[in-house]
């Protein structure tokens, strides 16, 4: 493989942000590339399409994202405090409190299904070696 190729592959968060196989970089790890379509959201292949890397390692090896969702919620809920608490600010005697709360319920149900996906990204990265000499190949059925 050139080393034109191999240095025009994504790096390791591009390809977790766009939800990539971490083995090739470039296989979608998620059938449907809609996160909001909820009856197909969490749906994906057996193998990369590109490389053939098995997606499920194991057995049950996707409940380990719950761990990575409750960090990146923590984390949003942490960063939208403090931007909060510098743009409009927080006092005792008004409801500005309460307004953050519902908001950032709000904008955590609706970015579930997002955050659902790349958490998956994240734990599927932690587990799996890039390969930067992989040859593209398609799996045999």
């Amino acid at each position: 493989m050139s080393t034109e190729n191999v240095s025009s592959r994504p790096g390791l968060l591009w390809s977790i942000l766009t939800n990539k196989c971490p083995h090739c970089r470039e296989g979608k790890l998620f059938s449907n590339p809609n996160a909001y379509d909820l009856k197909t959201t969490m749906r994906m292949p057996e193998h990369c399409p590109v490389c053939g890397q098995p997606f499920e390692l194991q057995t049950g090896f996707y409940y380990g994202t719950g761990y990575v969702s409750y960090f990146v919620s923590i984390f949003i809920i942490i960063l939208s405090f403090v931007a909060w608490y510098f743009t409009i600010g927080f006092s005792l005697h008004d409801n500005r409190l309460y307004w953050w709360l519902g908001v950032m319920s709000v904008m955590l149900i609706a970015l579930q299904p997002l955050l659902q996906r790349l958490c998956r990204s994240i734990w599927i990265a932690c587990f799996v070696k890039y390969d930067p000499n992989l040859q593209p190949s398609i799996p045999n059925p």
